[in-house]
């Protein structure tokens, strides 16, 4: 491969992994730049809400010249098509893929790249995607409309089943029972079926810090769906599904409930085993336990001369891997008087593994889950420093811009960007939450 295309491939993974697309990641192998693996988040408000949808893309010479190939490596090995330009066997319909015919002007150009291609695919995980059909673009009858919501309600289903729930059990080794009536998710069968040579699975801990921070909305969404679709019940064959490119399987929502909460359970017992491990890694002197111990004591004495940032740091049994951060709310806003305090969990593994922030005082806040799990975004990865500003910054932001992939807890979101009486509402409990904070 070419110097100008390793660079151009370098240059754009870069720009992807310091964006601020929450629902997009990116990675390789050190050595070969030129297969790179993709994860696309599933965008709110359509069946694939919250998914984690894994991609390949094989850059050849040519780049940027000639597009990639890409492959859908979430198939369920094969056996599942979650949409009509997805199929079960990985291929992406896409014009700019030169997979599709598009119409004219919407074919590769040297000017798109990697970001252009996950966005567009992105694009087709709509709200209906029974459209993306060719011929059923503008399909209206009842027939059709009681087909799309068939094909949404399986396409919910199993992004859940599949997507979220198979793949974080894999990640944490939850074993689960086979059952003829469920095709259970192989992480290493789906890599396998993409292509690879071998295992190489980069976005563990990414999708472990999405699923804590999108569990309510996964459990709203079975709650919702179990009202609808009785256990057993069998999924709906589309007209253009044919054999070996189908979504198969019957509705299991008391099961898929059941497995979500035994997700979580392991992610927080995970979660606390890391201050164990941490004093493990203080007694062999490692040098992640001096890098934190420096970098504490650093942020600590930072802030002693920063009289505008009302905080408190310390940690928890001199322990540098359990930081514990008290946040005062500044005067003249709605967290005015309160007092709140904020766990910061970090694991030996750091910055590979990145902390979980977790708020031991309730708080209403859209940005803070109803368990306390903090939705945030720092720049610097390896900087303990970026990590607190951003935790700061998520917190006392009162006119952020619209990001439904941030918004953890569904009340508070719903009424902060509600009407004028909703955001009313909204600052009242903040305000309460504050209040409550301090006594």
């Amino acid at each position: 491969m070419s110097n100008q295309s390793i660079l151009r491939i370098t240059r754009e993974l870069s720009e992807i992994q310091r964006g601020s697309d929450l629902s997009l990641a990116v990675a390789c192998r050190d050595i070969d730049v030129r297969h790179v693996r993709a994860l696309i988040i599933g965008p709110p408000d359509t069946p694939y809400e919250f998914g984690f949808f894994e991609f390949s893309a094989k850059f050849t010479k040519e780049y940027p010249t000639k597009a990639p190939n890409v492959q859908c490596i979430t198939t369920n090995g094969g056996r599942t098509r979650f949409n009509p330009n997805i199929y079960a066997g990985g291929k992406v319909c896409l014009s700019i893929l030169g997979t599709w015919r598009g119409e004219r002007g919407e074919e590769w150009s040297s000017a798109q790249g990697l970001e252009s291609i996950l966005i567009s695919i992105q694009s087709l995980m709509s709200s209906n995607p029974y459209e993306n059909e060719p011929g059923f673009e503008d399909a209206k009858s009842d027939y059709d409309k009681k087909n799309q919501a068939a094909y949404v309600a399986k396409i919910r289903h199993e992004t859940l089943r599949i997507s979220v729930i198979e793949r974080l059990e894999d990640y944490l080794g939850i074993k689960r029972g086979r059952s003829a009536q469920v095709t259970v998710y192989n992480a290493e069968e789906d890599y396998q079926a993409g292509g690879g040579e071998a295992p190489f699975e980069p976005f563990k801990d990414f999708c472990k810090r999405r699923f804590l921070w999108y569990y309510e909305s996964y459990m709203a969404s079975i709650e919702a769906e179990m009202k609808k679709h009785k256990d057993g019940e069998r999924f709906e064959k589309m007209p253009f599904e044919g054999p070996g490119n189908t979504m198969e399987g019957t509705f299991q929502y008391t099961q898929l409930k059941e497995r979500l909460k035994a997700i979580l359970d392991k992610l927080n017992e995970e979660t606390a085993g890391w201050a164990t491990e941490g004093l493990k890694a203080v007694q062999m002197e490692m040098g992640i336990a001096s890098n934190l111990q420096r970098q504490f004591e650093q942020i600590v004495e930072k802030y002693k001369k920063n009289d505008a940032v009302p905080l408190d740091l310390d940690l928890v049994d001199k322990n540098p891997f359990v930081w514990q951060l008290v946040f005062f709310g500044r005067p003249m806003t709605h967290l005015d008087g309160g007092m709140f305090r904020i766990i910061i969990h970090l694991s030996p593994k750091f910055p590979d593994v990145l902390p979980r922030v977790k708020f031991a005082t309730p708080i209403f806040h859209h940005r803070v889950s109803p368990d306390g799990v903090l939705c945030y975004n720092a720049t610097k990865k390896d900087d303990m420093r970026s990590h607190i500003e951003a935790i700061i910054e998520a917190i006392e932001e009162e006119s952020p811009a619209y990001d439904p992939r941030t918004l953890v807890n569904l009340e508070a979101a719903k009424l902060f960007w509600g009407g004028p009486d909703e955001k009313k509402i909204y600052n009242r409990r903040l305000r309460r939450s504050a209040q409550d904070s301090a006594e």
